[in-house]
């Protein structure tokens, strides 16, 4: 796929999800159907997807709608790209931009706050009046891609060992933060599955501070059995069975 026929199947999948439908849905029932598209064509469009969903106000502000188009022109014109070089209409290229597309040249400068920090209006102040000076900061963080996180099995490996059964697989991480079993992957997290250690078990997904949860509860309930009445993934659930609970 080209850049601009990626641009377009996001532009499809955005309408769905606007619409009401989840975002993972949307996304399967495309790669389905669009049988043509290579893993790296499914890559880029998925990252495509979910960055706009993270910055959906500021990105419909730059592209003058709150639609699967109007957040792709938005993307464009936040990286520095001139939307009409990818809405060519040329084969799968988007249709072209209209007049008023072409013409709008909206700035987050002109923006009010909430709308350039990807906020609800009504949850501003409330955040204002709670962090003070990091309010900004926190949101900013929300916008980004979240790192990756790995627990390291315990009962089977050290951090130093799974990091270097990553390494083997071409993946690059390095002791994280918040817990004794975290690691931040740097390099190629979509090799992950794939990889030696975490089909074996060594290593699995699962964020750092659920990780510290973990650790905070692990002395007091090691050697007890422990419902987990909220388990989601069960991530928690075998980091405490790992740690002898």
């Amino acid at each position: 796929m080209t850049p601009a026929a990626r641009i377009a199947a996001a532009i499809d999948i955005l309408d769905h999800v606007l619409e009401g439908a989840s975002v993972e849905g949307s996304l399967i029932a495309w790669a389905r159907r669009s049988r043509f598209a290579g893993s790296g064509d499914r890559a880029a469009v998925r990252d495509l997807v979910f960055d706009a969903m993270r910055r959906q106000r500021s990105l419909a502000w730059l592209g003058g709608a709150m639609t699967g188009r109007g957040l792709m022109i938005g993307t464009l014109r936040a990286g520095g790209v001139d939307p009409a070089a990818m809405f060519t209409g040329a084969g799968y290229a988007p249709p072209v931009l209209s007049a008023s597309e072409e013409n709008a040249c909206p700035t987050l400068d002109d923006a009010p706050e909430a709308v350039r920090l990807d906020c609800p209006d009504w949850l501003w102040p409330i955040l204002k009046a709670d962090h003070g000076d990091r309010a900004e900061a926190i949101l900013d963080a929300l916008r980004q891609r979240a790192p990756v996180f790995l627990r390291v099995n315990s009962s089977k490996t050290d951090r130093g060992e799974a990091i270097d059964l990553l390494a083997k697989d071409g993946i690059a991480a390095r002791p994280g933060p918040l817990s004794a079993t975290a690691l931040i992957v740097e390099g190629h997290p979509r090799r992950i599955e794939a990889s030696a250690a975490y089909r074996d078990g060594s290593v699995e997904l699962q964020d750092a501070a659920s990780q510290a949860v973990v650790d905070l509860l692990l002395p007091h309930v090691r050697t007890k059995r422990v419902l987990d009445f909220c388990a989601g993934g069960g991530g928690k659930s075998l980091h405490l069975a790992a740690g002898g609970a």
